[in-house]
């Protein structure tokens, strides 16, 4: 995992040139992004579930989920759904302009720990961007048990990476369902919240295990049903979102408990929230 070289360096954002930016929906863009410096851009590297700060100058400094895979080096992708200022400042860039970079950040996905298990992703609107680098890790890697991915969007227009879906749809081993929260004309497919599409799902709890990520009302009531259908709670792992300032554990402003989301986290499996008192798990 790339760091920064020195104390000094820890808050010091390098310099990344936008190289391409995808319209996912009318809420959400991806940014591919590559730094200036050719010899760090290079080297970098990141794992799934990390996560990069990212700055605009006047706009402030944000944590975003890396939403590509690994094994792509040279371009970093960044999925940002525009919800303040500095996201906004984000969707108004176009090629060409620069952003600045610190990170990667975080604790990732246990990736050997999925090896040799069925995997169900669960995610819902801009969730599946960290879920997405993990999906397509796992297919370059070639990952031979079955993968079930569940997606729920708020109208059909809301779905992101429509081009990742259509491909894992057609993918050998792969289930990929979709639903959407309304209606629209022309929409033939599901309507319903996520946890509806478990039905439709041949889960092996024991043999599987379930990763999610989307808004806290719906992990909340996914991660209810995982347990209801006999899933271990170290067997689920999600995310957790924390407002955060620094990103490497030093102002403690997205503490949960004795944890902090952006060292401890922002992976964690069920049985280690349990041990916490966070809000997005009361009922």
């Amino acid at each position: 995992m790339t760091m920064p070289n020195s104390p000094k360096d820890l808050y010091r954002p390098r310099r990344a040139e936008i190289r391409e930016v995808i319209v996912e929906n009318s809420q959400i863009k991806t940014f591919v992004l590559a730094f200036v410096d050719r010899a760090h851009n290079g080297s970098f590297t990141y794992q799934p579930g990390q996560f990069m700060m990212v700055s605009v100058p006047h706009c402030g400094e944000a944590p975003i989920s890396i939403s590509s895979t690994p094994a792509d080096s040279g371009t970093i992708h960044l999925s940002v759904r525009r919800a303040g200022i500095l996201t906004a400042a984000l969707h108004d860039m176009k090629q060409g302009d620069m952003v600045g970079l610190r990170g990667p950040y975080g604790r990732p996905f246990p990736m050997t720990a999925l090896a040799g298990s069925d995997l169900l992703f669960v995610a819902g609107g801009i969730g599946l961007a960290p879920l997405r680098s993990v999906i397509n890790t796992c297919l370059a890697a070639g990952h031979d048990r079955r993968i079930t991915i569940l997606y729920g969007s708020r109208t059909p227009s809301d779905i992101a990476f429509q081009g990742d879906l259509a491909s894992w749809g057609q993918t050998a081993g792969v289930n990929c369902l979709l639903t959407v929260d309304r209606s629209e004309p022309g929409w033939e497919g599901e309507v319903g919240l996520v946890t509806g599409l478990f039905a439709q799902c041949a889960l092996e709890p024991d043999e599987s295990k379930a990763l999610v990520c989307g808004p806290p009302m719906m992990i909340r009531a996914v991660l209810a049903q995982l347990a209801d259908r006999g899933f271990a709670d170290g067997n689920i792992i999600t995310t957790m979102e924390r407002h955060m300032k620094c990103g490497v554990g030093i102002c403690r402003h997205c503490h949960m408990d004795d944890k902090l989301v952006c060292k401890d986290g922002p992976v964690f499996t069920l049985e280690e929230l349990k041990r916490l008192k966070v809000m997005e798990l009361r009922g």
